[in-house]
């Protein structure tokens, strides 16, 4: 515009004078981008920084996929396919070392590509006022200190059926279960009967001399006969704080995944169908679960890591 020849003067218009004929200060004419021709292309996005992933997002998200199709378990988040991913095909050196063929890829990539393709599980809200497990107990070695507690399930045939569960707090796998019509102190003894013979061979006086016992205020477990079946096998209680199931967590926390992999959304007819599934999830659950505080392995991979560990320490 500033090269415009004036018709009366035939000199060209100067930045002054066409900013006063536009009411424009010059500033603004100065500070106004140039236009682009026409012929330009959009500029290219900004390239990636950092090296090349090892697999590009297009054969991460099939692997996402097959291994979402392929798991037996349902509503797995993240983390579990991420650690699926990692270790599948893997050998297995120690607790801390693997040797794997598995996909090198970072988790905060992986929960990009499963948010962006709706393949995250539904999310649970936290509940008001609900902490972090904070005051949740942790060992640091098995049989050391063990849970116990009961939840219930409704058959078409035989109405309420209880299942009683213990669990290992070190490793949270579920060493003994019971599931029966009735919930009473006399049936709460045999899921703790389970564990201790498949933990100590025998369920004599002291067999699990020094270990406690991590239960709530119920009735079935506050029971003098669980108290004293108890301490013959050498077991001390260890009481929950009454009203916040969050100090009993680890045994809570298996039950919740026992009821989103096998109780809901299913119908039970007799108390045999729910035995045969409890029955049928332990094995899958103690083999195959993998859990975030065990380094993504399954409860019985971090027994035995934690094991062959001891043993050459023994040696």
């Amino acid at each position: 515009m500033a090269r415009a020849t004036s018709p009366a003067g035939g000199q060209p218009y100067g930045i002054r004078r066409v900013c006063q004929a536009w009411g424009v200060p010059r500033s603004s004419f100065h500070a106004a981008p140039a236009p682009a021709p026409e012929s330009a292309l959009p500029a290219a996005p900004p390239a990636r920084r950092g090296p090349k992933p090892a697999i590009t997002d297009e054969a991460l998200l099939a692997a996402i996929k097959r291994d979402l199709q392929t798991s037996p378990w349902t509503g797995e988040g993240h983390r579990k396919v991420w650690a699926r991913l990692r270790v599948r095909d893997g050998i297995r050196v120690s607790r801390k070392r693997l040797l794997r063929d598995g996909i090198r890829v970072s988790r905060k990539r992986l929960l990009r590509l499963m948010r962006e393709n709706a393949l995250l599980s539904p999310h649970r809200a936290r509940r008001r006022n609900e902490d972090s497990h904070e005051r949740q107990i942790t060992t640091t070695a098995p049989d050391v200190m063990w849970a116990i507690d009961a939840t219930q399930v409704t058959t078409v045939e035989h109405g309420k059926v209880w299942i009683f569960g213990v669990a290992e707090h070190w490793n949270a796998e579920l060493l003994g279960w019971h599931v029966t019509k009735r919930g009473t102190r006399f049936e709460a003894t045999q899921a703790l009967a389970m564990a201790v013979r498949q933990q100590f061979g025998h369920l004599s006086a002291g067999a699990a001399r020094g270990l406690a016992l991590r239960h709530d205020h119920g009735c079935n477990f506050m029971a003098e006969h669980v108290q004293k079946q108890a301490r013959f096998r050498g077991i001390s209680p260890s009481y929950a704080f009454v009203g916040e199931p969050e100090t009993n967590g680890v045994i809570e926390r298996l039950f919740r995944t026992l009821k989103e992999q096998i109780i809901h959304g299913r119908v039970f007819q007799t108390t045999d169908e729910v035995r045969d599934a409890v029955r049928d999830f332990a094995d899958r659950y103690n083999a195959e679960w993998l859990i975030e505080k065990n380094g993504y392995l399954s409860p019985l991979d971090a027994r035995a890591a934690w094991l062959d560990t001891d043993f050459r320490r023994a040696a």
